[in-house]
């Protein structure tokens, strides 16, 4: 597989945005040298998988971009599909991962923020609009921190990495500007009480979002992937005995929480299958 990574100017402008896309996708074209079966897009979201249009969070001048016909348009007479991210990390692993076999499955990222994707009966389910498994906005804290979703108490607010680093810099932890989650695993692996805390406390807001997904859609396995995720046992120790404790109905007793095996490329084998097997 062929892959190829840009910075994204999201300062910049849509255009300016667009103009890097369709670099990467003259590039590509290049390589493929020949027909192209089909093109399969994993956007962050919101998306309108009807529309074809994408409305990032972190990208505030792509609001209701028209991707999908603009890809179109570079790749004429190919059928472009457009998912959202965390359903194709998800679809990804389901594949050619971690969740190869599972029937009902979610997929999550933790990372800058929390994103995920549902593989239910086998088949990915994106929704009504394609933003189902949208699960960093559940709520785990009817008090907690504003979401930048403008919502309260989403489990992004504990659980992404910058949102752990947030609140051990606040109860005390000293560290060097610029540190992120990666220093923060550090400090844990270290001995850290605080940075311990601030994985335990994020791992058990995932542990009740889990919990409460998995009995709306009666999972049998979450794939979790993500820069969070890379801290290992940190993260997956207390996550699992969270779940113990919060999982307790009989339906959910074979729930298993395992690590993504695709790490950043499971969004685009995700989108790869979009389009079709093969």
């Amino acid at each position: 597989m062929h892959t190829a990574e840009r910075p994204t100017p999201a300062a910049e402008g849509a255009e300016r945005i667009w103009d890097v896309v369709a670099a990467m996708i003259a590039d590509a074209l290049l390589v493929a040298g020949g027909a192209v079966r089909g093109v399969g897009i994993a956007s962050a979201g919101p998306i309108d998988r009807l529309g074809g249009t994408v409305s990032p969070i972190n990208i505030p001048s792509w609001r209701g971009f028209p991707v999908r016909d603009r890809v179109s348009a570079v790749v004429p007479g190919a059928p472009v599909e457009l998912g959202g991210d965390g359903v194709c990390m998800a679809l990804g692993e389901h594949w050619l991962g971690a969740g190869r076999g599972a029937r009902f499955l979610l997929g999550m990222v933790v990372s800058t923020g929390v994103g995920g994707g549902l593989v239910l009966n086998g088949a990915p389910y994106p929704g009504r609009t394609g933003n189902a498994g949208h699960v960093g906005h559940v709520v785990v804290d009817q008090a907690g921190a504003r979401c930048a979703c403008g919502g309260r108490g989403c489990v992004e607010t504990v659980a992404s990495g910058p949102s752990m680093v947030r609140w051990a810099r606040d109860n005390g932890w000293s560290a060097p500007r610029g540190a992120g989650a990666k220093e923060l695993a550090e400090a844990a692996v270290a001995g850290n009480a605080l940075a311990l805390a601030a994985f335990r406390r994020g791992a058990t807001a995932l542990a009740a979002m889990i919990a409460s997904v998995g009995a709306v859609c009666d999972l049998d396995l979450v794939v979790v992937g993500g820069g969070v995720a890379k801290s290992g046992r940190l993260l997956f120790d207390p996550l699992r005995a969270a779940l113990a404790d919060y999982a307790r109905l009989d339906f959910l007793a074979g729930l298993r929480v395992v690590p993504a095996q695709l790490g950043g490329a499971a969004g685009l084998v995700g989108a790869a299958r979009l389009v079709g097997p093969g």
